[in-house]
C-alpha cells in the first residue's frame, strides 16, 4: 500500500511571506499525482506568531542567519505560516479536497519542525508514522515545499520509521541556501530515499 505525503502547498511559500523561487510551477503536477494516488496526507506549517524560528522574534538578527538551540542549529526565517492568516492557508490552486489527513506543524513555539514525522528536537513525534502503520501502508512518495528543508526532512524520517520512501523531483521546489539542496540530496541518499520524476508513476 502506497501513500502521497504532499508537504506544505500553502501561501506562505507559494509567493508570500517565504515565498520559494517557482514553486506555484510544481502545483499541476502535484494535483495529477493527487488524482493518482487513492491515500493522500497534506502537512501544514502552522506557527504561533511569536515562534522561535522567526528573525523578528531575535534582536539583531536577519533571515538566514542561525542561532543555537537546545536541539541544534537553527535557520532563522522571516515569519511565514502564522496561525489564522491567509499565509497559513493551503494554497487555492491546490486541489486539496481529497486528503485524508491534515498534519500540522511547527505550532509548538519553542521548536521548528520540518518533518511531517517529527519535530526538529528529534523526539516530539506527529503521530504520522502510526497512522500509516495501521493503515497497511508501506511505501510513500513525497512532494512539495521545499525540496531541501521540509520535503528532505520528512524523507529521511520516513526511512527512518520504516517505510520505502520515494521523492517525485519535479513535484518539488527548493530554496537552496549555502548549498542546501546538494546536501539534502546526499543525505537523503545516504539513507535509501529514491527518486523519480511524475511521468514514471503517471504513464504506468
Amino acid at each position: 500500500m502506497k501513500a502521497l505525503l504532499v508537504v506544505d502547498v500553502q501561501n506562505g511559500f507559494v509567493g508570500g511571506n517565504l515565498a520559494v523561487a517557482n514553486s506555484h510551477t510544481i502545483i499541476p503536477t502535484i494535483n495529477r499525482l493527487i488524482a493518482h494516488f487513492d491515500t493522500v496526507i497534506l502537512t501544514q506549517d502552522y506557527h504561533p506568531a511569536d515562534h522561535i524560528s522567526f528573525y523578528q522574534n531575535h534582536d539583531g538578527k536577519a533571515p538566514f542567519d542561525t542561532i543555537e538551540l537546545p536541539y541544534g542549529t537553527q535557520v532563522l526565517w522571516n515569519a511565514h505560516c502564522v496561525q489564522g492568516t491567509s499565509d497559513a492557508l493551503f494554497h487555492a490552486d491546490l486541489q486539496a479536497d481529497k486528503a485524508q489527513l491534515i498534519i500540522r506543524k511547527g505550532y509548538h513555539r519553542h521548536i521548528d519542525s520540518y518533518s511531517a514525522f517529527m519535530e526538529a528536537d528529534r523526539v516530539t513525534k506527529t503521530g504520522l508514522a502510526g497512522y500509516l502503520h495501521e493503515r497497511g501502508i508501506d511505501s510513500v512518495y513525497v512532494v512539495g515545499i521545499a525540496t531541501d528543508f521540509c520535503v528532505a526532512w520528512t524523507a529521511i524520517d520516513a526511512v527512518a520509521f520504516g517505510f520505502d520512501c520515494t521523492v517525485i523531483t519535479d513535484a518539488t521546489a527548493p530554496i537552496d541556501i549555502n548549498g542546501s539542496l546538494d546536501k539534502a540530496m546526499a543525505d537523503m541518499t545516504a539513507v535509501g530515499v529514491k527518486f523519480i520524476n511524475s511521468k514514471d508513476i503517471l504513464n504506468q
